[in-house]
């Protein structure tokens, strides 16, 4: 039989997994004045994860798993109070404090949670200035795909984004991502595959001469 307790325990942790699906439907509300796709916190949260996930393993001494859950969870408290563009923040304080520590409080990991999160928002460690980097970096991908479809605004952002990278490891891979197209991936060669969707086929053997054997 299972506890009042337990219960409660299970039901905190359906409600958190219903919260994380808010995310989906947040905005990131920056994407407005760019003018380019909507993106949700969610779409955000998962390619900075990605990124954690590979540039972790380019810097000697980080703590990998760290790192990730840190890119993982860095937006989480967005499913409560919304994004917050430059602009928003001239005139709206957020508590994401409050904000933390009230998603935390019911969750039997929410002290896990907490304490990634506040490392995060010290940049202390090495893992806390990566994943601020992973941030800036997902912002970078898509400010470079929205460049490579003819938005014309991109380019004004690129700098700024530039400029709020810390780590070597970060910038370098930023000058990558701004020297490649973004659907250079997707063309590869560019070969015959793009014309009959499979591999060139080899030249068919000569037809044998009269009276020979075939």
């Amino acid at each position: 039989m299972k506890t009042n307790e337990d219960s409660r325990t299970w039901g905190a942790i359906a409600h958190f997994l219903f919260e994380v699906g808010m995310l989906r439907r947040t905005p990131r509300s920056g994407m407005q004045f760019l003018g380019g796709r909507a993106d949700s916190v969610a779409e955000h949260m998962l390619r900075t994860t990605y990124l954690a996930f590979a540039l972790g393993r380019m810097v000697d001494g980080v703590d990998h798993n760290k790192l990730v859950l840190m890119c993982l969870l860095h937006d989480l408290p967005e499913a409560r109070t919304g994004d917050l563009n430059y602009e928003n923040k001239k005139y709206v304080t957020v508590n994401e404090e409050r904000a933390i520590r009230d998603l935390a409080a019911p969750l039997p990991f929410g002290s896990e949670i907490e304490s990634l999160l506040t490392e995060f928002a010290a940049r202390q460690t090495l893992e806390s200035r990566l994943a601020h980097d992973c941030d800036q970096l997902e912002l970078l991908l898509v400010l470079k795909e929205e460049q490579d479809r003819g938005n014309p605004q991109a380019k004004d952002w690129i700098p700024f984004a530039l400029k709020r990278l810390g780590e070597p490891v970060s910038k370098r891979l930023a000058a990558v991502i701004l020297g490649v197209h973004s659907s250079d991936w997707w063309w590869g060669e560019r070969d015959d595959w793009w014309v009959w969707a499979k591999p060139p086929q080899p030249p068919a053997p000569p037809a044998p001469a009269s009276g020979e054997p075939a």
